[in-house]
């Protein structure tokens, strides 16, 4: 494929990818905000909020039926026009239900513009014929670091959330109409043969079980580490630190060695970051900061390999992969406040030093034929 067909892609994939971890952050800036507008308690805002996973939930297999049908580009244009205008929506909610339903849509468009950006960046990775899905990555971490910085700021000013949302909403679908023309082609990962089916072969399910692990360690210590470290957030914030810069190297690191290798060695460091933050809390801060460095490629190379392991649609491979990691992300916080009240949190953390450890016994998932050349 043309060069410069690719590296316009790429670029497009990136402004893509930043675009979905701004826009999601400037909502979760802005949710006390949005709670005392409305009126809601803590338990309201926490029904709510069950909106957005519920709406992501359900579009997360439709989009990858889609991109079989249609191929990627097409779908992630137009979740990414329906993310960035529905972070008006909740700015509109006046009771629990509107709000609970303007999240759902929300969410909708999010998982969606999840499965069909990551099944066009891992398109966009074999037609480059090198790794870059890991600096894809770090542009997302950076967009989220963006949104939660300006919408803090604009809070500070007192700007009103619908202000806000509107206002970032515009800019959201400027960038994404501006950024469309530079997709690959549809045909490029649509498979309208298989019509988006999904066959679970036992790599599939190694991959699954990978997102599942590393999506809830990530939501552990993003809800958690606070918590551990009596009320700061330093720990949480060095984690997502490391990761970002992990990712912005990690091309490099997945050039040289091969995927499993990867996983493995990922899953131990960032194992042994966790058990070092609990076993030694005087060390915390640079136990968490060694478990963003260990998660940072892991997921890059897993996503990267969905287009190895199925023989039908990206897409709805990619779709089942983030579906497992949404089950990590929104079961596994929950299930460690219930740990932590069964036993201590400290207990309840050592649980997730034993998932990433199990990281490197399903590393073998990702030893598939390489989709790259590292040559």
């Amino acid at each position: 494929m043309n060069e410069t067909v690719v590296r316009r892609a790429r670029f497009t994939v990136l402004v893509i990818f930043f675009l979905h971890g701004a826009i999601f952050a400037t909502w979760v800036s802005r949710i006390p905000e949005v709670k005392s507008q409305i009126g809601l308690s803590d338990s309201q805002l926490g029904l709510a909020l069950l909106g957005l996973a519920s709406g992501s939930m359900v579009a997360m297999p439709v989009a990858g039926w889609l991109i079989g049908r249609l191929g990627s580009r097409s779908v992630t244009a137009a979740a990414s026009l329906v993310f960035c205008s529905g972070l008006f929506l909740p700015g509109l909610a006046y009771s629990q239900l509107t709000l609970a339903l303007s999240l759902a849509v929300l969410g909708a468009a999010a998982g969606s513009m999840d499965v069909s950006m990551n099944t066009h960046a891992v398109a966009v990775e074999r037609a480059a014929g090198r790794p870059v899905l890991s600096a894809i990555h770090a542009a997302y971490s950076i967009g989220g670091i963006a949104g939660a910085v300006f919408g803090w700021l604009i809070s500070r000013l007192g700007v009103a959330p619908r202000t806000h949302f509107l206002a970032a909403g515009i800019l959201g679908v400027a960038a994404t109409l501006l950024v469309t023309p530079g997709f690959l082609p549809g045909h490029v990962d649509s498979a309208p043969q298989s019509r988006g089916k999904l066959r679970l072969t036992p790599a599939l399910l190694g991959l699954g079980a990978l997102t599942f692990c590393f999506f809830l360690a990530e939501g552990a210590i993003a809800d958690w580490s606070g918590l551990y470290l009596r009320g700061s957030a330093l720990g949480y914030a060095l984690f997502s630190t490391t990761m970002t810069i992990g990712r912005l190297g990690g091309d490099g690191l997945r050039h040289r060695f091969s995927p499993r290798v990867l996983v493995a060695t990922g899953s131990a460091i960032a194992a042994g970051g966790l058990a070092l933050a609990l076993a030694a809390p005087m060390s915390a801060l640079a136990g968490f900061a060694i478990v963003g460095v260990g998660c940072s490629v892991v997921v890059p190379v897993v996503f990267g390999a969905s287009a190895s392991v199925h023989d039908g649609s990206t897409g709805a491979a990619m779709a089942f992969l983030i579906m497992s990691g949404a089950a990590g992300l929104f079961a596994g916080p929950p299930a460690i406040g219930f740990a932590a009240d069964a036993f201590t949190l400290r207990v309840a953390l050592w649980f997730v030093v034993v998932l990433l450890l199990a990281g490197v016994a399903l590393a073998p998932a990702v030893a598939t034929k390489r989709t790259v050349p590292t040559h």
